[in-house]
This record gives C-alpha cells, structure tokens and sequence, in this order.
C-alpha cells in the first residue's frame, strides 16, 4: 500500500515509461526475424520464401487486433487489453521455440500478430488520448530502439548458444513481465483514463461510436490511406535500398550495407529529435515538413547523380519520414473528429499491415520486370500521392467547419 500511495501522485510519468518499454519491446521481434532466418528455416527444412507464409499469419494477426481495438478499448479498458495482448505475444514468441513443425509456428504467427497489433493500436489510442505531440514522437522513437536491439539479441544467441530460439525466448519472457506490470497497474490506467472534476472533454476512448457509423466517414478513409501509403513507403526504403545501391548503382557493399544497415538507428535519432520540437511546431508542420525532405531526397536517388549522392538522399528520406507517422496519429482526432478517432485509430494501425505487405512487393515485381531503377520512381510516387492525400485531408470539408486548424497551428 504505500508503494502504491506514492506511484498513484506519478501516474502519468509512470504510464509515460511504461508505453515506452512496452514499444521497446513491439520493436524487439520486428528484429529478431531477419537475423535469425536463415537458421530458423535451416532448423525446419523449408525454402527462403517460406517467410511469406509467416509474415502474412502476422499481417492477419495484426490487422484483425487493430481493426477492433476501438471497440476493445471503450468496453474493455486499456490496461487489460494491453495486458492480455502482451500475455499473448510473450507466449506465441515462446511457443516458436517449443513447436516441432513449422505450419505451428505460422500459427503461432496469428496470435503475435493479435498481441502486436492490440499493444500498437492501444498504445496510439491512449497517448494520442492523453498526451504530446512530442510523447508520441518518442514513443514512436522507443520502437526504432527495439528493432536496433532486436538483431543484437539474435546475434548473441546465435553466436554464443548456436540457437534462434535463444533471441525469441528472451524477448518472449521480457513481454510476459511486462504483461505482469500491466496487470499490476491497471489501477493507474483506469485512474489515468477517469476525468477528474475539472475535466469536461470526453476522452477518445469514452465514445462508443459503432465500427458500421465509423466506416461510413469519408474523412476517415481519407486518413486511412495516409497510413498504408506511409508504411508502404516506410518499409519499400528498408526493404531496396541494400538492393539498388549495391546491384543497380555499384556502391560499394561495405558503405551501402552500413548505411542500409543504420536505417532504422538514423530513423530513431529523427523521432527522438522531432520530440523536442513536436509542441511547438505543431503536427501539420512536422508531417508536411518531413514529406518536403522526403521528396526532396526521392527526387535526389531519382536524378542519381553520384555515388554519393545516393548515400546522401537515402539518409534525407529516413530523417525527414520519421516524425511523420507519430505526427498523423497525434492529429488523428483533428481529422476525423474525436467520435471516430479511436476506431479509425485502430483502422490506420490495420492499414499499416497492408501498406508493409503490399507496397514493397509491388515494388519487387515492378523492379524484377523492368528494372531496379523502377524502385526510387515508385518511392517518389508515393510520397507526392502521400503528401497530396494528407492536404486533401487536411482541407476536407466537414472538417473545416469542426475542429481543424489550418497547417501549422497546433492542431492537438
């Protein structure tokens, strides 16, 4: 009891660092699969395109949580949810090490996939709910941390016990105690999620507008797509850029592989920056600013120039595009207006599924039968259509007579 009388002054501070290590770990299994892959398959006797079925029971997984986190959240509460999918998450990473074939492991993907999408769709609810700008830009920024230290963990387990599974066992019992602080600070997140006498603004999460009324928004699919366009190109970057540099622009392996490599660590340092100035900039100019660099440095690997200058914009692309998804979650309630911002929250969550499976695909195909140089077109596309939806977006009109503010004013 006097523990808990002398957290329950800090809660918000306390639930602050909590959503921080709990994105920390959303990020870890993000790197755990790329290191370990060539092992994991090895172990099961199965091809190299065998991740495709493993990555798509994710993807399932992840956009069915996310798509009903709204509704989860107002009828459920956020604690629990975040406790039993990080239970369900810490358990299905543990299960992969224990299953004896490999069709149960793409099982098991479904379920961390359930878990991941529940803990991102909640997290984005509740910050976006009750904090910053700035916070959600470093929570955002906790998940880049994750994925650098994900491939570390794997690579020690790999190189000290000869094993993947090493990687996934840690990871999953790190997501099993966190599970268990969730559980021990429900009090605090229903406490936290309570207006006080002084408040008379409901919360996102106190509207419990139905999915069908949600669905039939217009605002709401317009930043729907902001979302799968975002993610798309976020992932086809990470996923090419190794690839052109290396066989389409003769860079040298070593510096492409560095910077290829760095990808997500300059990404982290961006989010951790854009926090610094998120309240004061406003959203509307951190993602209007950060798709200004972004085409900027597509326009750069596009003209190709040098070697060098291929280097250069890919490290402009990943500074300028990491405040931008933090910035639009923060704004998502401006757009769409605050009865549909917890279920159009978890649609963009679920959309981020689809923009990672199927943009950077269609990229691969287009590149494997026309040519590699296809890949840095296609990426300036998207973020020309991903900035002309964002204005389109801004400017809708129904909006305009609600509660949005023009492009950069404070907008949350």
């Amino acid at each position: 009891m006097k523990f808990w009388n002398k957290v329950k002054h800090y809660p918000k501070l306390g639930l602050v660092i909590l959503a921080y290590v709990a994105f920390i770990a959303l990020g870890l299994p993000d790197g755990l699969l790329g290191v370990g892959w060539p092992s994991i398959r090895t172990g099961f006797s199965i091809p190299l395109d065998a991740i495709g079925m493993f990555l798509t029971a994710l993807v399932v997984g992840y956009m069915t949580s996310s798509f009903l986190s709204g509704f989860l959240l107002s009828r459920v509460g956020v604690g629990r949810v975040l406790a039993a999918s990080c239970f369900l998450t810490g358990g299905a990473l543990i299960g992969y090490t224990l299953v004896p074939a490999w069709w149960m492991m793409v099982l098991l993907g479904v379920v961390a996939g359930l878990g991941a999408g529940a803990i991102d769709a909640g997290l984005n609810t509740y910050v976006a709910t009750h904090f910053s700008e700035g916070l959600m830009q470093w929570l955002h920024a906790s998940w880049g941390v994750g994925i650098t230290m994900g491939p570390i963990i794997m690579t020690l387990g790999l190189t000290n016990f000869s094993t993947w599974r090493f990687g996934y066992q840690v990871v999953g019992v790190f997501q099993i105690i966190l599970a268990i602080c969730f559980v021990l600070t429900l009090p605090m997140w229903s406490q936290n999620d309570a207006p006080s006498e002084s408040e008379t603004k409901k919360k996102l999460t106190d509207y419990k507008t139905p999915i069908g009324e949600t669905l039939r928004q217009p605002q709401v699919w317009l930043s729907v797509v902001l979302f799968f366009l975002y993610v798309g190109a976020e992932g086809s970057l990470g996923t090419w850029t190794y690839t052109l540099l290396t066989e389409s622009r003769g860079v040298d392996t070593t510096l492409a592989g560095f910077f290829a490599g760095s990808y997500w660590f300059t990404f982290t340092a961006g989010r951790i920056m854009a926090g610094l100035f998120a309240r004061r900039a406003g959203v509307n100019k951190l993602v209007l600013g950060g798709l200004v660099g972004a085409l900027l440095g597509a326009g750069l690997l596009v003209w190709n120039p040098t070697k060098t200058a291929n280097v250069i914009a890919v490290a402009v692309i990943g500074f300028s595009i990491a405040p931008i998804f933090p910035a639009m979650m923060s704004g998502t309630s401006t757009r769409v207006g605050d009865h549909f911002a917890a279920n159009t929250i978890g649609m963009q969550m679920a959309a981020t599924g689809l923009g990672t499976a199927i943009i950077p695909s269609m990229m691969g195909i287009l590149a494997r039968r026309i040519s590699l140089e296809v890949i840095p077109i296609c990426l300036l596309a998207v973020y020309a259509g991903l900035f002309g939806f964002y204005i389109l977006a801004a400017r809708h009109p129904k909006l305009q007579s609600a509660n949005f503010t023009v492009p950069g004013e404070h907008a949350v």
